[in-house]
């Protein structure tokens, strides 16, 4: 939208799936809010019974190495990972408004809500046309196997005997 303070294109670059949740990292949000990844995280540390499970999870190390996108180029992807991070899904960081109560915080979640919503009605487009294309194959199929059965029963079919056209003169071995 005109006047979003972040690129669309940059918020959804932030959107993982991990668990099978699409979530934001504790880091791109500070980041995104303008705050330090520490002062979020205490933020949400004080208000733990605001973040059940299904808004915030911790990942394990191999989440958090994957997910790592380390600026330093000595250090091996993912092994500079101190504490690991916390992973907020869509209701999560809509609770993160309530607790961080700045003006950017409360315009930045705007935008990342917005987000969530436009790609969960792509990801609806999506199905849609998934269902749409397997309803064609299946009204197609039906048709394109009747064409090969007879495809088939051409080729299979016995081969009749051709009689040949004209005079066939007698054999000659009989004298």
């Amino acid at each position: 939208m005109p006047g979003d303070m972040i690129p669309k294109e940059v918020l959804e670059s932030k959107i993982f799936l991990i668990r099978g949740h699409k979530v934001m990292l504790d880091r791109d949000l500070a980041a995104l809010y303008g705050v330090e990844v520490k002062a979020l995280n205490q933020a949400v540390k004080r208000n733990m019974e605001r973040f059940p499970p299904d808004f915030m999870f911790i990942l394990d190390k191999q989440e958090a190495q994957v997910c790592s996108r380390s600026q330093f180029v000595t250090l091996k992807r993912g092994q500079n990972i101190k504490y690991l991070p916390y992973a907020f899904t869509e209701n999560g960081i809509a609770m993160l408004s309530s607790v961080l109560n700045s003006s950017r915080a409360i315009q930045v979640n705007v935008q990342i809500m917005r987000t969530f919503t436009r790609l969960r009605e792509l990801l609806a487009g999506h199905a849609d046309l998934r269902r749409k294309i397997e309803e064609l194959e299946r009204r197609y199929d039906g048709q394109f196997r009747a064409v090969f059965q007879a495809i088939r029963g051409l080729i299979d079919a016995p081969a009749r005997k051709v009689r040949k056209i004209g005079f066939t003169p007698p054999d000659k071995t009989e004298n």
